[in-house]
């Protein structure tokens, strides 16, 4: 049984498998095994991975079951004891995976590790240093367009991982569940990280685990972005953020919405705003698919109100 197990969902990106797997090939920690979970690719991509990777164990899904789906039948397959998460389009510095197994040995108590991740053509500016999540509801990454000059060289506490570079502990996904396939893409890895926030554990920034990442390459931009952010921003906030803390700060949340909603009004004429609309409302009647969740989550809940107020981020937007 190895000691990690990597997950690729991969939907037609075969001009992208050379950067990342040859990536994992140099890694200097060998003890992992890769998974490459295929959402039904048309481009060959199953072909020239058997011929030009073969220790990579491919899962043919078939269809499109977005990330969510992709990254859930890899889980499922998966006999690691540290579970990662890594797009496609990324190349892994070799001393990645090393750098996140330590800091999981050194820390029992941390269940999710977020990388460095850096510009893929632009290696001196960051996409993110971990996530982080406003008391308002709204989430982003952590430092994301900023040269890199050693603001972010500290390993710390974070609240989110970004799911394009992440890793968890299988013994606390064992306890909160691995991804909810009700996102199907975006804020899923969000999600995640609030309910290993609320179930106590703790989620770490690893900045020697460093990631380069070809920023939208492999999709997930335009007008589906814009839906499932629109949507799955409420997702989060139905499912995970405590009823104490919504009495507090809901005038806060309904503001941010409007503002989303504002901007996509006087953008109307995109196809993006419009979708961005779209989400929203969904992401309203979907109240009532989260509910049954969010008793769940929160009957289990182990951490303060002042605990995790201390992990989320201010309003005004500073990290």
């Amino acid at each position: 049984m190895p000691t990690a197990s990597i997950i690729i969902p991969h939907w037609n990106g075969k001009q992208h498998l050379d950067d990342c797997l040859t990536a994992l090939r140099r890694q200097t920690f060998t003890d992992f095994e890769v998974i490459l979970a295929d959402n039904g690719s048309s481009d060959g991509s199953q072909d020239y991975l058997r011929q030009h990777y073969p220790e990579v164990r491919l899962l043919e899904l078939g269809h499109n079951r977005g990330f969510t789906g992709a990254c859930n039948a890899g889980y499922a397959a998966a006999t690691g004891n540290i579970i990662l998460l890594l797009n496609n389009d990324t190349a892994a510095d070799p001393g990645w995976l090393a750098a996140i197994v330590d800091a999981f040995a050194r820390h029992p108590k941390v269940g999710v590790i977020a990388s460095k991740i850096l510009l893929f053509d632009r290696r001196d500016h960051f996409h993110t240093a971990g996530d982080y999540y406003r008391l308002d509801g709204i989430p982003g990454n952590r430092g994301v367009w900023q040269p890199d000059q050693g603001q972010y060289d500290r390993e710390e506490p974070v609240f989110s991982a970004c799911g394009g570079a992440a890793a968890y502990r299988r013994a606390m996904l064992a306890e909160i569940g691995f991804l909810d396939d009700d996102f199907y893409f975006s804020c899923e890895d969000v999600d995640l990280s609030w309910r290993a926030q609320l179930a106590g554990w703790q989620v770490l920034y690893v900045p020697t685990a460093v990631v380069y990442h070809k920023l939208k390459a492999s999709g997930g931009g335009g007008v589906s972005s814009s839906y499932y952010d629109g949507r799955n921003f409420l997702y989060v906030i139905w499912k995970n953020y405590p009823g104490s803390l919504l009495r507090r700060h809901w005038p806060h949340i309904m503001r941010a919405q409007l503002r989303i909603s504002w901007a996509a009004l006087r953008a109307w004429r995109g196809a993006a705003a419009r979708a961005r609309l779209r989400g929203q409302l969904a992401g309203l009647w979907g109240i009532r698919r989260m509910w049954p969740k969010r008793r769940q989550i929160q009957a289990s809940r182990r951490l303060s109100d002042d605990s995790l107020t201390a992990r989320l981020s201010p309003i005004d937007g500073r990290e």
